[in-house]
């Protein structure tokens, strides 16, 4: 195994800037995954970390537990000073480590199962239907992104978790500003200790009339009140909840249809074929990889990756974007294709961090994509495609409208 030696200033910027097409990764990560797949870069406060582009080199970072999500530990890396501030407001399990990580993961294992979350169909069904019954009766053209995808996640999460919607922009707000990356550092500690209070008075009033009805009804009378958590815990995971639980599905929703939308062939082999559903689905998430910065770790010990090792105290973005693009593991995988083989990627994350909340995503991608292609079988973008605006400077890269006609 090799350690680099190296002097931060001579190093590439991370991260880069997207190009042409906007919706690939940063040609700089295939560039690396070419010629060095566990490179250094230099962060915006000088310090250097590593990169790592290369499918199986990202899961075997993942799976290290070496390889530490605790943002307080000597050596953890941040994209900016903005998501710096962001990160020394958010302490929730996805910043923890066993045994820390396990105890309050467990907390939610039970509310995101397969059963619990197939018997959500019905009311997701219904909340995508009247949300596309409106936009329809708004008449063509009309912003999908914010007449459709935006709203029918952020209803569903705030039914789940039992947030009156009347706060949603309100919380949209704070949630699109906490997670901006290039902003200014006390507006995005300030949103994110807003979202928190607003949080943290919605959960008292669960925790006075403790029930069923909702995650954080049962959050109360489960695990709160009885002392396995604390009450500053559970707002914490609330927060994390309802910002994952609606950004992240919307966006997806938006990319993954204009993606459709580029290609006449593959939408209506997805119009015409149930079957074809689920499996461009998949290529949606791989294609996409919204949450394009996701999976930083540091090193507690050292790691060897490839033929390198990764000291400790080492910063480490493991880039799934640049995974989900790995030659080596997906054919041609700067092609958007519903009918690939393999199904394998990384969207969601590897090893103990994976995403908690991935089932209840393909529901709701499979019923928006089915109730918009059944309702609206002529679908199409109603701007030339290279006009549309994107945000990659965010921690969830979207398009900023997607106006289409039909």
């Amino acid at each position: 195994m090799t350690t680099i030696p190296v002097d931060a200033a001579t190093l590439p910027a991370f991260p880069p800037r997207r190009e042409t097409p906007p919706l690939d990764p940063p040609k700089l990560y295939s560039f690396f995954r070419q010629r060095e797949p566990i490179a250094r870069v230099r962060l915006w406060n000088g310090n250097a970390a590593w990169i790592v582009t290369r499918w199986e080199d990202v899961r075997t970072v993942l799976a290290s537990p070496h390889a530490s999500a605790v943002t307080s530990n000597p050596g953890f890396p941040t994209f900016s000073s903005a998501r710096a501030a962001q990160l020394s407001v958010r302490k929730t399990f996805i910043n923890m480590d066993p045994p820390e990580h396990s105890k309050y993961r467990r907390v939610l294992t039970k509310e995101f199962t397969i059963k619990r979350l197939e018997a959500l169909r019905p009311a997701i069904q219904q909340v995508a239907d009247q949300l596309l019954d409106a936009m329809i009766a708004s008449g063509s053209p009309a912003d999908l992104r914010e007449g459709f995808a935006m709203p029918m996640p952020a209803t569903i999460i705030s039914t789940m978790l039992g947030v009156p919607y009347e706060h949603h922009d309100q919380l949209r707000a704070w949630t699109e500003q906490r997670n901006e990356l290039n902003g200014d550092p006390e507006a995005v500690r300030s949103a994110a200790n807003q979202m928190l209070a607003l949080i943290s008075d919605i959960l008292r009033q669960k925790e006075a009339e403790p029930g069923d009805a909702d995650l954080l009804s049962r959050m109360a009378r489960d695990f709160i009140l009885p002392g396995a958590i604390t009450h500053d815990e559970g707002v914490q995971m609330a927060s994390l909840l309802y910002a994952a639980g609606h950004d992240t599905s919307a966006n997806q929703i938006a990319l993954g249809m204009l993606s459709l939308l580029q290609d006449r062939a593959q939408f209506e082999a997805v119009r015409d074929d149930p079957a074809m559903l689920k499996p461009a689905i998949e290529e949606m998430l791989r294609f996409s990889t919204i949450v394009h910065f996701n999976s930083v770790r540091v090193a507690t010990a050292d790691i060897a990756v490839g033929d390198v090792t990764i000291k400790a105290g080492e910063g480490i973005f493991a880039l799934l974007s640049a995974a989900n693009r790995d030659p080596a593991v997906f054919e041609d995988p700067d092609a958007f294709d519903i009918f690939r083989p393999r199904h394998d990627h990384l969207a969601f994350s590897y090893g103990i961090h994976q995403c908690l909340g991935q089932p209840l995503a393909r529901i709701e991608l499979e019923i928006a994509f089915e109730t918009i292609l059944r309702r609206l079988p002529n679908l199409r973008l109603a701007v030339p495609a290279d006009t549309l605006k994107f945000d990659e400077d965010t921690m969830v890269f979207h398009v900023k409208q997607l106006p289409v006609a039909w």
